[in-house]
Formats: structure tokens, sequence, C-alpha cells
């Protein structure tokens, strides 16, 4: 229902359930606002969002009273509402006196400045002299939140967005406000670490200097950095990021804004990692000579390849794709192994019995906003928490406003919401198929079932199978409706959660063995017992290298990661903030990261490697810049030419979902997440001393504190 208002003179139409402030906003009024945030609860304690109401007897906080209460006036015409008159003005003038009294004049020390909305708005409502107030100031002790978020608690003015977040959004109910009038104080209540994935949020939301950014601090001025919209890789979410850089380095990594997407949060691990990306880098092309790395040219690399290219055949030759890989280097990968008739090729590292068709049957299917709408959801063998921090998050938000039942098979684990356990093993997911298990008529009546698979449902020997029990549960309790998006009146709830964020892309290329090819477990056991004696690794360092045995292995990468350590030859490549590349998220949307800074030394961009290589080893490829390169791809897979939207699903076609899984036992094993530290799961984090730090705190930490 709408209720007419004129603001500022305007006339309009509101939602009564919207507040005041967002009314006046879609007038195009502009209020000033410290507490109030709209992805979070309404506080309604900074008062600076205060508009007159006409008739009213004082200035009214426009965060906290809906249209629903702006009752007409007497005669029946819309209520009057000024956010601009004098009288607005002397009350927020009032407002920003008091909240000045205590605050400390840090500016030009204060890593905030230049961002800092109490600097905005005292340029606009503060006053020359403040001479009312004498007293001394109040000075508060700073807290310790964790190696990742400094406190200045004296600058704090008490907005409690941090304590919403923590307790609403993260789920982590760690912060609050002790003490009443001038001895409040924002607090962790037990002086510990705030232990959230996503703890870095407070840092973007806090409106004045408390709480910066550790890492950051002092390192540089807002208006020193060049922004850089990219995506992030740390997980297969593709949450929208931008990356400041000064020069060659990567100062600070911040979230954009995509309400399909990540909203406007993003990991602990995606903020934080970036200095990682300066350490333990590979910078020149080496060659291993008795036993030894030494720096060579890149056509001495590249002739090194080419001779051991020529004295081996394409069966004993295989590649792997690392899960950090744009897709233009495994189009470019994929294009050159079958110019030399390899069949042995595989971007499944971590082992997941997906394939490279039916595409409904690796995508999370229901979209990341479809999580909203769904009413039951059945986790199988994932961790979202630290799988997909941002989705798991999005999962809680749709658990406080629906409520819906969520239920899990495998390893429990604390995911910031309730969740019934259903059992450990692979059988449970038998029971529900069949429907002799009682939360299989959960999901039957159910509007909006869905169930979400990850990698430790799949990547395992028996993933197959379990990937047909998952796609039998999704067909027998009509989770798979019609065809189409969410928007449009589709469903599909069978999701795969992958964790690579290449995995999609590669799975869309085809990135999987030919007919008679061998996948990661087949092509590590052939180089152990030397069938395989040439092995491709671009940017592969999550694999047993032990297991290569003595093949000759080039690894094109970006860090002296497991594989570069393996490798017989190393061709220095482009990290993700230093090359422009496609991306498809686990949904199959497909993005665009912008290159934000350039590769040290003399590191190319990965196509570019294997390009140039290609016509050293006489199978030149057919492209000479990236835009050749992407055309390819959309050639190959016509989907990438669309950006930025999640695909349509293809509805409850047997034909599709029958080709999913392969019928087969499922084995004893509990569903385990592969993920045992959320801070080390790729060569960036690997080599960040931030994540180090975090690993110790949180994990290393947590699991010696459980054990005692």
């Amino acid at each position: 229902m709408a209720r007419k208002l004129i603001i500022d003179g305007q006339e309009i139409e509101a939602d009564d359930n919207i507040t005041l402030l967002q009314a006046c906003e879609q007038a195009g009024a502009e209020v000033p606002r410290f507490c109030y945030h709209e992805r979070l609860s309404v506080a309604g304690n900074c008062r600076m969002c205060l508009v007159e109401w006409v008739g009213a007897p004082k200035l009214q906080a426009s965060c906290s009273l809906q249209v629903k209460d702006i009752f007409p006036n007497k005669d029946g015409t819309p209520a009057r509402i000024n956010t601009n008159s004098p009288i607005v003005k002397k009350g927020r003038e009032g407002v920003m006196e008091f909240l000045l009294i205590n605050h400390p004049l840090d500016c030009p020390i204060c890593d905030q400045g230049g961002e800092c909305d109490l600097q905005d708005e005292a340029m606009g409502y503060g006053r020359a002299a403040f001479d009312r107030f004498r007293e001394n100031k109040r000075a508060v002790d700073n807290k310790y939140m964790g190696p990742l978020i400094k406190t200045v608690m004296t600058r704090c003015i008490q907005c409690t967005r941090c304590v919403r977040f923590a307790t609403e959004v993260a789920g982590v109910p760690e912060l609050g406000a002790t003490g009443r009038g001038e001895d409040v104080e924002i607090t962790t209540y037990l002086e510990k670490a705030f232990a959230s994935e996503l703890s870095g949020n407070v840092v973007d939301l806090c409106p004045v200097g408390a709480l910066t950014s550790r890492p950051y601090a002092f390192n540089a001025r807002p208006w020193e950095l060049r922004k850089t919209e990219s995506i992030d890789v740390m997980d297969a979410q593709g949450c929208n990021i931008r990356v400041d850089t000064r020069g060659r380095e990567v100062m600070r990594v911040l979230p954009r804004t995509n309400d399909d997407v990540n909203e406007e949060w993003i990991s602990d691990k995606t903020r934080h990692a970036r200095d990682g990306l300066l350490r333990q880098r590979l910078d020149k092309p080496y060659v291993k000579k008795g036993g030894k790395f030494v720096a060579v040219s890149w056509p001495e690399a590249f002739a090194a390849i080419a001779a051991r290219v020529a004295a081996t055949t394409p069966e004993k030759m295989a590649a792997i794709a690392g899960d950090l890989c744009a897709a233009e280097e495994i189009k470019a990968l994929k294009d050159l192994m079958t110019a030399l008739g390899v069949a042995n090729i595989d971007c499944r590292q971590d082992g997941a019995k997906l394939a490279a068709a039916p595409r409904a049957g690796y995508l999370f299917n229901s979209t990341i906003p479809g999580i909203d709408a769904a009413d039951a959801i059945l986790l199988i063998g994932t961790n979202p928490r630290w799988e997909a921090p941002v989705l798991n998050a999005r999962i809680r938000k749709a658990w406080l406003n629906g409520n819906p039942r969520i239920a899990n098979v495998g390893v429990a684990h604390d995911l910031t919401y309730p969740v019934e356990q259903l059992g450990e093993r692979a059988d449970v997911l038998e029971a529900i198929a069949s429907g002799s298990h009682p939360f299989a008529q959960v999901l039957k009546d159910a509007k909006r079932p869905m169930l979400i698979l990850g990698p430790g449902a799949i990547a395992r020997a028996d993933g197959a199978a379990v990937l047909k029990l998952a796609a039998k549960i999704a067909a027998e309790t009509g989770m798979i409706g019609p065809a189409g998006t969410a928007e449009e009146g589709g469903w599909n709830g069978f999701n795969v959660l992958s964790t690579a964020a290449s995995r999609v892309a590669a799975l869309d290329l085809g990135f999987v063995p030919d007919a008679g090819g061998r996948d990661v477990a087949g092509i590590l056991d052939g180089a152990s017992k030397g069938e395989i004696e040439f092995v491709y690794l671009l940017g592969a360092d999550e694999i047993d290298t032990k297991k290569l045995g003595s093949a000759f292995v080039i690894y094109q990468g970006t860090h002296g990661d497991a594989g570069a350590h393996r490798a017989d030859v190393i061709l220095p490549g482009a990290a993700y903030t230093e090359k422009s590349g496609l991306y498809a998220n686990f949904e199959g949307r497909v993005q665009l990261a912008e290159r934000a800074a350039f590769p040290p030394g003399e590191a190319k961009e990965d196509w570019a490697i294997l390009r140039a290589l290609s016509e050293v080893l006489g199978k030149r490829l057919p492209y000479d810049n990236v835009d050749a390169v992407r055309h390819a791809i959309v050639a190959a897979a016509p989907h990438f030419a669309t950006r930025d939207a999640a695909p349509r699903h293809p509805g409850a076609d047997p034909a599709i979902w029958n080709a999913v899984g392969t019928e087969g036992a499922v084995g004893a094993a509990p569903l385990a997440s592969p993920i045992t530290d959320f801070y080390l799961t790729n060569p960036i984090a690997r080599a960040s001393e931030t994540m180090a730090e975090c690993s110790r705190l949180f994990v290393s930490g947590a699991a010696k504190l459980a054990a005692e």
C-alpha cells in the first residue's frame, strides 16, 4: 500500500513499509546518517537524520519512522516533510556539536581521512568554533579485535553498526555495548579477536575512524590510489571487488555493491590476502639444471619445453588447470593440447566427479538471490562458512527473514544458523531419495526447496554416485520446476557449490579428459608409474606433487608454491589483479576482472605465454590479442557473450537430469569438506603473512584450545 507525502514541496507516493528516510531519498533529498544502514536493523541512535514533519511538536528521526506512521493532515492533504529547512539544519548542527564534543582531533593521522562520514557531514553541519563545552575530552581504551581490525575507540560515536553487523549478518554475536550514558563503550565481550570470516566488513561500515584495517594502517591515502573494478577469485562466488593500487602494489581490496552476487560484503581472505601478491612471486623463467633452478630467457625456456615435447608422444603427455585460472588461459591451453593430440587434460584438481555436460549438473541453479526465496534447504557435504562465506551470510539472511528448514548431511559445522543434522554418511541421501526419510516430505511440501552439494560430497571416489542421488532427490521432491530464472517464475533447487574460481569456465570450455583420456587421479597415477612423462601445470598447486614421479613438469603460475617446487621448467604468469580475464562463478554468471597492476619482472599474461609457446612448438594458436581469444571462447561457449547475468535453467527435462551423475554404490566415509584451513586455500593466501597470522589464531589456535 502506498501513501502520498509532500517532501520538500514535491508530492510522491511511497510504500507504507519503507522508512521516512528512504522516502525522502526517493524524492531526491539527501539525508545525512551515521547509524542507519540499508542492510542492518534500525537503531535510531545517532539522530543525524532529523527531518521536519510540519505540524509535529519536534523534529523526527527519519530512519526509525515508517511511512505508514505519517498520517495525513486534518484536512486530508498529504503530510508535509522538510529535509532542508532552517530548523532542520539547526537540529543537525546541534547533533553534530554533541558528536564532536569528545571526538579527538585525529584527522591528519586517521586512516579514515578522506573517506570519513563524520568529516563529510561536519563540513555541512559543523560550526567554526565550539566554545560552549570546556570539559576535558573523554578517552576510551582501545579494544583488541584480532589481526585484521585496528581500534581507536576514542573516535567511536556509538552508532552500533559493527554490533548489528556481527549479530545479524556475520552471525557471531561477539560485539556489544557496555555501560550507560557517557560511559558507553563498544567492545568484544570476552576481549578476544572477532572470530568471523567476514569481520573486515565492519571497517567499511564504521562511519568514523574507530575501526580501521590493521594491515593497511598508515600505508596510503585514498587520493593516492588508482581504483579498478574487478572480481574476486578466492572462492567461486565471484564477489565484486575494487582493487586499489599505488604503482604496481595492490594496497587494498574493497567490496563493490552487487545485490545479485555479494550485496556489499566480501570475506576476510578476499580483503586481506593482498600482501600475498607481493611475496614469493615468480618474476622470470627458470629451468632446472643439475637439480637447481637457473634463470633463463623466455626463448631458452620454450626451447627446453619444445625439446621434451618432441621426445614425447601425445598419449604420455597431460595438462592440469588450477583453481585461479581465467577463461582465456584455459581456452589457450586446451587449444594447444588439442593441437598436440593430448587427451589427458583436467581442471578438477580436487577430483570432483563433475562432467562437462549437462551444464545444469555443475551449476548453482537457484542463483544466489534465489536463496532468499527458499523455504527448505538441504546441505550435502559442504561447509559454506569456509567454502563461500558471503553465500553463507545469504543463507543466514534467508533464515532470519523467512525461517526456512535447513538440514545437513555430512560433518556438522557451526554455520551461524540452526541446522538439523540428519547424519554424516551418504546412505542418508538414499533414504531421502526413496522417500523413506522424514526430511523427504519436508522437501516435497516446500514451495521452493533446494539442495546445496559441496565438494565434500563430489570430490571423492563415489562422488558420481552421490551426484546421482542428489539429482534423484531434486527430481523426486519437486525441486526442479519450470524453466527460466526465479524472476520469470522458474525454479531449480539443484545446486553445486564449487570452490574453485576457474571451475565453471573450465567445464564450460570442456577442459576435461577427451575420449580415452585420464583425469587428475589418472594423470598422477600414470606419472608415478612412468606412463605419463610430460605434465603441464597451469597454476595447479592443490595436487599431490609427490605422485608426479619422474615426469617432466612445466609449471606456469605466479608463486613459488607446490607446483613450482616440483617443476623442471617455470614460466612466470600474472595474478588475477595483473590481467584482464573472464571468470564464471558457480551460478554460471560470466564476469570480467580488469587489470589493476602489471605483473612483476618478466612475468606475462598467461594466455600470451601459451600463444608464444605454441609458435615454438609448431602449433600456432589462431589469436594474437585478448579480443581474439574471447571471440574463440564465445565460439566454443556462446553464453560467454552475456556478462553479469545468471543463466536461465532448462527446467525439468528428464533427458538432462538423467545424465547427471552415475549410478553406483556410495561409501561409508563421512561427507566432510576438504577445506581444513579457510585462510590457506591457494598460493596467494599461503604467501600472505596476514593470512598466516589468521590461520594461527583462528584455526590452529582454535584447534589447540579445543584439544585442551
